[in-house]
């Protein structure tokens, strides 16, 4: 008894810690924003005199970056590389420093709520599953971003095609694509805008695009743009054919997600039944854990459950994932 209640004390100063850190990241937050807010408005407007010689200018606004000295650390390195297009891909506003921070927060706080309610041999295990975490959400960030790229691509290559049938340019169509799609698609075509306006090639801006974002649809029309500013040819008619290609695409896509929401269901189900029966097993009788993870037989055995578990994950999300 007095170690169910020692472990429940525990757990409950370990949540009350979360919540200071969580409490204390949204003060953080708000007082940049304010600050941000405050400069913004400070600013001098478009029409009105300048600040003189002798008056500090104000700071651009946005948003203070935090873990700055991490951030310098990691991101020439070829982790903090990978990162940072990662993140670029994602649309997150995070830094890799920022990101990097926040993991290894994740970490230490499941790795200490994992050793406290379960038993000391699952912290290792929870700080490993919160790093795979944060990983898995940037790549369910980016897919869910092109997902809804792809969706747009239809309208892209419509506006593109109605551009060059008008006698624009190729860099010009794009930038008016740019300006009247949304996000994602806007921000992506103004970036590759910008690149094009320093000097850099089509090939190499539409390029970055593809492996920003990578998917079928968008890999054939980074191709056909490719192609027809290289070799020219009839790429209003190729456009076109390529928009009727992209909605059929899209409508088959968006059957075959809704034919397997059960199968991906599932794949979170099953380990998510396996936490649930520790949790009960260890609250029907406290230290029960504890006493089975005491033996390197226990430990052996808690690894290989584990194991299954990642392992029917995987199988059940492989069944699931069909290639249109």
């Amino acid at each position: 008894m007095e170690s169910g209640l020692s472990t429940l004390v525990v757990g409950l100063a370990l949540l009350a810690l979360v919540c200071a850190v969580a409490g204390l990241h949204a003060y953080v937050s708000g007082r940049a924003q304010a600050r941000a807010l405050i400069d913004r408005l400070a600013a001098p407007q478009p029409g009105t005199r300048e600040a003189g010689a002798g008056q500090p200018a104000a700071p651009p606004p946005g948003r203070r970056r935090r873990f700055d000295a991490l951030d310098r650390r990691l991101r020439d390195t070829g982790v903090g590389r990978r990162l940072r297009l990662k993140l670029r891909a994602t649309g997150l506003d995070l830094t890799v420093g920022e990101y990097a921070a926040y993991v290894l927060a994740a970490v230490a706080a499941l790795w200490l709520i994992g050793s406290a309610v379960l038993a000391p041999f699952f912290g290792p295990l929870c700080g490993a599953v919160a790093l795979w975490a944060g990983n898995a959400f940037l790549n369910w960030q980016r897919a869910r971003r092109t997902e809804r790229f792809i969706g747009q691509l239809p309208e892209l290559a419509r506006l593109i095609a109605n551009g060059t049938a008008a006698g624009l340019a190729m860099r010009t169509a794009l930038s008016m694509a740019a300006e009247e799609m949304e996000d994602p698609a806007g921000a992506e075509l103004a970036t590759v805008a910008n690149q094009l306006a320093v000097g850099r090639s089509m090939e190499e801006a539409l390029s970055d695009l593809g492996d920003r974002l990578p998917s079928r649809e968008l890999n054939v029309l980074v191709t056909t743009l490719i192609l027809a500013n290289r070799a020219g040819g009839t790429i209003v008619a190729s456009l076109r054919n390529l928009t009727e290609t992209l909605e059929e695409r899209k409508e088959t896509r968006r059957e075959v997600r809704t034919m397997l929401a059960e199968i991906n269901a599932t794949a979170v189900t099953v380990p998510a039944l396996g936490l649930g029966a520790l949790l009960m097993i260890n609250a029907m009788s406290p230290g029960a854990l504890g006493r089975v993870t005491g033996s390197v037989a226990g430990q052996i055995a808690m690894v290989v459950a584990f194991g299954l578990y990642i392992v029917g994950f995987v199988v059940v999300r492989r069944f699931g994932r069909i290639d249109v």
